[in-house]
């Protein structure tokens, strides 16, 4: 097999204008004659579903939850990049573009990350038009912050709730959609397998997931957006039924599997409190703007932290580590999300952490609240305002940028962070790796297109902080329309496609063994036993550090796991019925097998880039050491019968218009 990435000829700043003016079209009447599946109706999904349609295919649209609005998008909190320059800071396309490639520690391809760049205004304009309510500064015109691993402020946002209102303008163009009946909705549906017919994808099996029924759906092309699968460590910030089975569903079917170990650890989130917990809860990124990050300088004074001792208002500002600050002056608090979280993990694993655990740091508001105080005490005219007054009117500030975290954060933990620091510490969150695709979107296997957090094209080994809803809404809104009708201009001639043809008959029978087998099985064990296990050994040794003594370890502990699992597990209840515990079994089951995956890749790249830090390959103090003589490739494996039996292939990176440098944040 040899990869084709199908990058246009000519200048980075054309290929996409280029590719636009030479693709092939499908004519208005043909589009009328053609099906198209979209799986996920998350940002990627929604949007790729309603622009579809709104061009006259065909769409049927899937989502496993009750209604699209439930899609994991809607967490999604801080913001999402735009490279508009209102703050005339200097931004630019390419330096939204560099800072991307960069942060993604040079894994990444150029042409894919200045193509999201490109089009990351038009974003902004679409959402605004559908009424999406981005924050506003004093004048009335939209209004930015900053994100890690950036020096401008490009992240418009919605309080914190971003995803959620960038999610219900999608789904308002979802809905329009299934209101004209050019899109045909699937709640509660769930995709079981891809159907191959000579080589194209023509199709999924899908199962409705409140009456049990296995369906056939055919279509001329197949488009998975579903989301990561970053719960594979069964601790994470994603929604408890996010999960990797329709991606890992495609890859053992022939669509190669590219950097699976590149997982993002989150730097901000509410920790652990107990071995009770099955979902970690994020704590937006656009926190690090106002808040101080910092752990105590004396050991002691951490000790009595964790004990209760000691409140965290107790320790003077002098007795404070400001550690990313002192580390990483020129970034300071937001540095990339790779860094921030090896930085705090650093200073708990030292003996600094400060709650019972001892794997918490502090996210302290205090210095914000009385700088905005104190400028809102000026422009209100207030001379020589008390401290108290001007804590009053800062409070209120930070309130009208971030109350809703800091509303979700009283709750879930009872500590009012406007009078006591937050405590937060580093959490699974994203997943960069994904199923390859090319240029165009596609995967190896043609008429099969993977969009937004599915696919690995654009994040290298680190996506940015307002990165994601970028991407999702990118690819769904600009890409996917062009290049899909691409591949459908040669598929007009088609006609219907035959879901009694064999190939159906065969993905159906198999997925109704696999739910035989799960019903019929008489084990003991719950599947979330399993789960957790698997998050435990993922965690532990394929986490934030890894070591090849480690991975080889997981490997084959994995392999054990997978094995007992398949003669124990326990899954009650019957086929043609809800059953959730069914649906996770089979989720898990994949797990199993991609968890494996994710360590082999760890294992293969003697190297550390980004959020793949292998300990043997560091700096004197402690950063991650590329090797981009041996590894600056997209790592993109073909399933064989057994993960561990993965085949390897390469897809080289060739950086033309970025000089491959170490990663400074100093």
């Amino acid at each position: 097999m040899k990869l084709d990435s199908k990058i246009p000829g000519g200048p980075l700043e054309e290929k996409w204008t280029r590719y636009k003016g030479s693709v092939n079209l499908v004519s208005p009447a043909n589009k009328r004659k053609l099906d198209i599946i979209v799986v996920g109706t998350g940002l990627a999904g929604a949007s790729a579903a309603a622009s579809l349609a709104e061009l006259g295919y065909n769409v049927k649209a899937f989502c496993f939850q009750d209604s699209p609005r439930r899609a994991h998008s809607i967490a999604a909190q801080g913001g999402i990049n735009a490279a508009k320059n209102y703050q005339n800071d200097g931004d630019s396309v390419y330096r939204l573009f560099y800072d991307t490639i960069k942060g993604g520690d040079y894994r990444s391809r150029e042409a894919n990350v200045y193509r999201l760049a490109e089009v990351s205004a038009n974003i902004i304009d679409q959402c605004v038009a559908q009424g999406v309510p981005f924050a506003r500064d004093y004048g009335g015109l939209l209004d930015n912050r900053s994100f890690g691993g950036t020096q401008v402020s490009r992240t418009f946002y919605a309080k914190g709730q971003t995803g959620q209102q960038l999610l219900l303008g999608a789904y308002s163009a979802l809905s329009r959609q299934i209101a004209k009946g050019t899109v045909k909705m699937y709640a509660r549906h769930e995709m079981l397998d891809v159907v191959v017919i000579d080589g194209k994808a023509r199709g999924i099996i899908a199962r409705n997931l409140v009456t049990g029924e296995i369906e056939r759906h055919g279509a001329h092309a197949v488009i998975l957006a579903t989301g990561g699968y970053g719960n594979v460590y069964y601790l994470s910030t994603n929604a408890m039924g996010s999960n990797g089975s329709a991606a890992w569903k495609a890859h053992k079917k022939g669509a190669l599997f590219a950097n699976p170990c590149f997982t993002q650890i989150h730097p901000t989130c509410i920790p652990q409190s107990g071995e009770y917990q099955s979902k970690l809860t994020l704590m937006s990124e656009s926190l690090r703007n106002d808040g101080r990050i910092w752990v105590p300088k004396d050991r002691k004074d951490a000790e009595l932290l964790r004990q209760g001792k000691l409140k965290p208002t107790d320790i003077p500002e002098e007795k404070r580590d400001y550690y990313l600050e002192r580390r990483y002056p020129a970034f300071g608090n937001l540095v990339p999300r790779d860094v921030a979280s090896r930085a705090a993990k650093e200073r708990c694993d030292e003996g600094y952490g400060v709650n019972p655990t001892g794997k918490a740091v502090y996210l302290d508001f205090e210095s914000a609240i009385m700088r905005y105080g104190q400028i809102e005490a000026n422009l209100q005219g207030i001379k020589n305002p008390s401290p108290e007054k001007i804590r009053q009117l800062g409070e209120k500030i930070i309130e009208a940028k971030y109350g809703n975290l800091f509303q979700m954060y009283e709750k879930i933990t009872d500590i009012n962070p406007y009078k006591s620091p937050m405590m937060i510490y580093p959490a699974v969150h994203y997943t960069m790796g994904g199923i390859w695709v090319d240029y165009e979107l596609m995967t190896t296997i043609p008429g099969l297109f993977a969009l937004g957090e599915a696919n690995f094209s654009d994040h290298g080994a680190n996506r940015l902080g307002a990165s994601a809803l970028m991407q999702g809404l990118a690819d769904g809104y600009f890409i996917i329309p062009y290049t899909i009708g691409n591949y459908l201009s040669g598929e007009i001639r088609s006609g219907k496609v035959d879901t009694n043809a064999p190939e159906f008959e065969t993905a159906e029978k198999a997925a109704r063994e696999r739910i035989s087998h799960f019903l019929g099985n008489n084990g003991k064990t719950s599947v979330d036993t399993f789960h957790r296990e698997l998050g435990k050994i993922m965690w532990d040794k394929c986490g934030m550090s890894r070591n090849a003594q480690g991975l080889q370890e997981a490997i084959r502990e994995i392999q054990a796991l997978r094995e007992e699992f398949w003669k124990d597990v326990k899954v009650p209840g019957r086929a043609d019925m809800y059953n959730p515990e069914l649906d996770k079994a089979g989720r898990v089951a994949d797990f199993l097998e991609l968890g494996e995956l994710m360590c082999l890749d760890a294992l293969h790249r003697n190297e550390s880039c980004g959020g793949h830090f292998r300990e043997e390959y560091q700096t004197e103090d402690g950063e991650a050491l590329r090797n981009d003589a041996e590894y600056a490739y997209v790592a993109a494996w073909e399933y064989t019968g057994k993960p561990s039996e993965a085949v390897l292939h390469k897809e080289q990176l060739v950086f033309e218009n970025v000089e491959l440098k170490t990663r400074s944040y100093k």
